[in-house]
């Protein structure tokens, strides 16, 4: 099993213990792919809930150049909303799970397709 495959299984399992949410596994490897070598950085590959420069990065870089929404304050709901799901207390929010869980979220999963 590569290291990629094995960050899947790994961001699949938090995804159904932690989120209780049925994983598309497709989707999920095609947005962990999506996320290039960011998910093998040990700082990189998690999103920080507590840090606002943090969530408007993934608000800036992810909702809105990559699956191009347009900036409004669903964009910051949606976030909420995810964090809240993924649950706040838990300190290690995989990139890979938040990007899945927005795109969810957003509706967007076609552009994975």
């Amino acid at each position: 099993m590569s290291k990629r495959e094995e960050l899947i299984e790994k961001y699949a399992s938090d995804l159904e213990t932690k989120c209780d949410e049925k994983v598309d596994k497709k989707l999920l490897t095609a947005v962990t792919v999506g996320c290039g070598p960011s998910i093998y950085n040990k700082d990189a590959c998690t999103v920080s809930a507590g840090d606002p420069k943090e969530l408007e990065r993934v608000k800036k870089n992810f909702l809105i150049k990559k699956l191009g929404l347009s900036d409004s304050p669903k964009l910051d709901e949606g976030i909420q909303a995810v964090i809240e799901k993924y649950g706040r207390s838990n300190r290690n929010k995989y990139r890979a799970v938040v990007y899945y869980l927005l795109v969810k979220h957003f509706r967007k999963a076609s552009m994975y397709k």
